[in-house]
C-alpha cells in the first residue's frame, strides 16, 4: 500500500525547500513582516489571513474490559471512514478530477490494511485498551515510519497516515473534522493540509494557500495548480492567533508573504496583482492564433497530459494537440493491469474529444521512481538505470501487446501517434516494429478497423542521442525527454536536493545534444519535438527554434504563454548568435 501512495504522486517533480523569516528593520517599529518560503504556483492574493485550527482531539488510555465490544466498535467506526471517504472522493472527482481524487481511494485502501489494522486490533487485544488509544498509537507509529525514509516522496506520505488515523478519532469521538468559516475569500495560513482538508474547502473562499510544510508534490501544492491560485509552502511563520484576520499579501512568484503590509508595499502589490491579470487576459486573447515567429517560421505547441480528464484543460488553453499521454498514470490507478477494453475507452475518448488533432500517446512507462506493487519488480539499488519502461515492455510481451492492440483500436477513432520510452539500441526499434506488426495482422484477421500510425520515439538517453542517425532511419519522429536525459547526461538524479546547485538543465552538453538530435531528424525526413521541462523554459525558445524544432509540448496552463514567446521571436536574428555560442 505504501508503494500504491508513492505512485499516485510521481506526475510530479520534487524539490527541497526551506522557509526563511525576516522581519524589515529601518530603525522604527514596524508592523509589517515579511515571510518567505517556496512559491508552488504564482500569482498574487491580497486577502485576510485564515488561521486554519484543528481541533485538538486528546487521547486517554482507558482500560478495557469488554475487548469484543470495542473490537466491534472500532470495526464500525472504520466502515463509517470508509464511507466518508467515498464521499469525498466524488466530491473530488467533480471538482478537482480524477487524477487528484484517486487519493481518497487510497485512503479507503489504507483503512483495509492488515498491517495497518493488525496494529490497532492487536494493542485493543492485548493491552485490553480504548480504540481511541489504539488507533492514535498506530497512527504516530505508522507516520513515523513513513517520516524516517531517506526518500523524499515517502516522507510526505506521514501526513496520509495521521489522516485516516485522525478520521476514525474524529468518528469514534463522535465529532466533526475542522473547515474554515468565512463570508470573504481568505489566504488559508495552516501547519500543512491533509487531502481530506483541502477537499473540503469552499474553494470559493480560498484566496492562496500558505503552509509551514509540505512540498512540491503535496497535496495543498497539487490543489493550488489546480485551482490556479497562488499558494506557498515550507514558510518558518508561526501559526499564532495574531495573524488571524490580519490583512496579507502572497506573492506566490517570489514565495513571499506580507503580513500587514505598509502602504507602501500594498501600492506595489496590487500594481503587481493588476499586471497580472493583465497579462493572463492578453493571453487569452492569443487563443485561435498561430504559433508563428516574426519571421514566418512555424512550430507546433502541444499539451502534456497524465489522463482523459486533463483534455478539457487541454481545449481550454488551445492547444494544438497532444504531445505526451502519459498512459502509465492509466496503470498507476488501478489496483489491477488494465484490460484492453479500460485502456481502449480511455484512448478513444481522448482521441474523439481532440478532433483530427495529434494525440501522441507514450508506451508504459513505469519502473525507476514510478513503482506498481502488481507488477511484483524487484528492488533495485539503482532503478532509474534498471528494469524499466520499453526494456518491461520487451520482455512482458503479452502486456505490450494488450496496450498496443488498444492504442491502435482507437486510431480508428483521430489521429493517433504512438511513441516509445527509454530506447538505446536500433534493434529495440525494430523489435517493436515487428511486435506492432503482429498486433495489426492480429487486429486485420479479426475485422477490427485501425488507421495508420506514427511511429516514434523518446531520446532520453546519451546513447539514443549519439546513434540518433540511424534511428532516424527507422521511425517518423523523435520526442526528447530533456528530464531523464539532463540526469543521464550530467550522472546527477534529478531528485535528489543536494545536487540542486550543481543541476544544470542549461548545461551546454544537454543543448548540443538536443542540436545533434535535431539535425540528425532533419537530415533524414523526421519531425522533432521536445516533451520534458525544458520545452516551457522561455529562456530557451529561442535557442529551440533557432535550431528548428518543430514542436514543444507543455502543460496545458503554460500553452499561450509559449506561443506569446513564440510570436515575438525573430529567429533570423538570433539564430547565428545563439548556435555559435552553443
Amino acid at each position: 500500500i505504501f508503494s500504491l501512495i508513492y505512485n499516485l504522486i510521481l506526475h510530479i517533480n520534487h524539490y527541497c525547500v526551506l522557509g526563511m523569516i525576516c522581519i524589515l528593520d529601518t530603525g522604527k517599529e514596524l508592523h509589517m513582516q515579511i515571510f518567505n518560503g517556496k512559491g508552488v504556483f504564482g500569482g498574487i492574493a491580497i486577502g485576510k489571513i485564515s488561521l486554519y485550527r484543528r481541533k485538538e482531539k486528546k487521547i486517554k488510555r482507558n482500560h478495557i474490559d469488554d475487548i469484543p465490544a470495542e473490537l466491534d466498535r472500532f470495526e464500525e467506526a472504520k466502515r463509517t471512514a470508509i464511507k466518508q471517504l467515498q464521499e469525498l472522493y466524488n466530491k473530488a472527482l467533480a471538482e478537482v478530477g480524477e487524477a487528484n481524487a484517486a487519493i481518497f481511494e487510497v485512503h479507503q485502501m489504507m483503512l483495509e490494511d492488515e498491517d495497518y489494522l493488525d496494529s490497532i486490533t492487536n494493542i485493543i487485544k492485548t493491552q485490553s485498551v480504548n480504540a481511541e488509544y489504539a488507533v492514535g498509537t498506530t497512527g504516530d507509529n505508522f507516520a513515523q515510519i513513513f517520516s524516517s525514509m531517506e526518500d523524499a516522496y515517502m516522507k510526505e506520505r506521514a501526513a496520509d497516515v495521521k489522516d485516516i488515523s485522525e478520521r476514525i478519532l474524529t468518528v469514534l469521538s463522535g465529532g466533526s473534522q475542522q473547515v474554515i468559516n468565512t463570508n470573504e475569500p481568505v489566504i488559508v495560513l495552516a501547519d500543512d493540509l491533509a487531502p481530506s482538508e483541502t477537499v473540503q474547502l469552499d474553494k470559493d473562499k480560498v484566496l492562496a494557500f500558505v503552509t509551514q510544510l509540505g512540498s512540491t508534490n503535496s497535496h495543498t501544492a497539487i490543489l493550488a495548480r489546480t485551482m490556479n491560485i497562488p499558494a506557498l509552502i515550507s514558510v518558518n511563520m508561526e501559526l499564532s492567533e495574531e495573524y488571524d484576520g490580519v490583512l496579507a499579501v502572497v506573492d506566490g512568484y517570489t514565495g513571499s508573504i506580507y503580513v500587514d503590509p505598509d502602504e507602501d508595499t500594498l501600492t506595489k502589490m496590487k500594481k503587481k496583482q493588476a499586471e497580472d491579470l493583465e497579462k493572463k487576459a492578453l493571453l487569452e486573447q492569443l487563443k485561435g492564433k498561430e504559433n508563428i515567429t516574426l519571421d514566418g517560421k512555424k512550430i507546433n505547441i502541444y499539451a502534456n497530459i497524465g489522463n482523459s480528464n486533463d483534455i478539457a484543460n487541454v481545449l481550454k488553453n488551445d492547444a494544438g494537440g497532444i504531445g505526451l499521454f502519459r498512459s502509465e498514470f492509466l496503470y498507476l490507478e488501478k489496483s489491477d493491469y488494465p484490460t484492453e477494453e479500460e485502456q481502449f475507452s480511455i484512448y478513444k475518448t481522448v482521441a474523439e474529444n481532440m478532433a483530427g488533432k495529434k494525440v501522441i500517446i507514450r508506451t508504459l512507462d513505469i519502473g525507476a521512481d514510478k513503482q506498481i506493487d502488481y507488477f511484483n519488480l524487484e528492488h533495485e539499488d539503482n532503478p532509474a538505470m534498471g528494469y524499466r519502461a520499453i526494456r518491461i515492455c520487451l520482455d512482458r510481451k503479452e502486456l505490450f501487446k494488450t496496450q498496443l492492440r488498444a492504442l491502435y483500436r482507437a486510431s480508428a477513432y483521430g489521429k493517433i501517434s504512438i511513441m516509445f520510452p527509454m530506447i538505446i539500441s536500433v534493434t529495440e526499434v525494430k523489435e517493436i516494429k515487428a511486435i506492432v506488426e503482429e498486433v495489426k495482422a492480429e487486429l486485420k484477421n479479426q475485422g477490427i478497423p485501425y488507421s495508420d500510425v506514427e511511429l516514434g520515439i523518446m531520446i532520453e538517453t546519451p546513447a539514443a542521442v549519439m546513434i540518433s542517425d540511424l534511428l532516424a532511419k527507422e521511425v517518423d519522429f523523435f520526442s526528447i525527454g530533456t528530464n531523464d536525459l539532463t540526469q543521464y547526461a550530467l550522472a546527477i538524479d534529478r531528485q535528489n536536493p543536494r545536487l540542486d546547485k550543481i543541476y544544470d538543465s542549461h548545461h551546454k552538453g544537454i543543448l548540443r545534444m538536443i542540436k545533434m538530435v535535431a539535425d540528425n531528424a532533419h537530415a533524414n525526413g523526421i519531425w522533432m519535438g521536445i516533451c520534458g521541462e525544458l520545452a516551457a523554459d522561455l529562456s530557451l525558445t529561442e535557442t529551440f527554434l533557432s535550431m528548428g524544432i518543430d514542436e514543444l509540448s507543455v502543460s496545458p496552463s503554460l500553452i499561450l504563454g509559449l506561443r506569446k514567446k513564440v510570436r515575438e521571436t525573430n529567429v533570423d536574428e538570433v539564430k547565428t548568435k545563439i548556435l555559435k555560442d552553443i
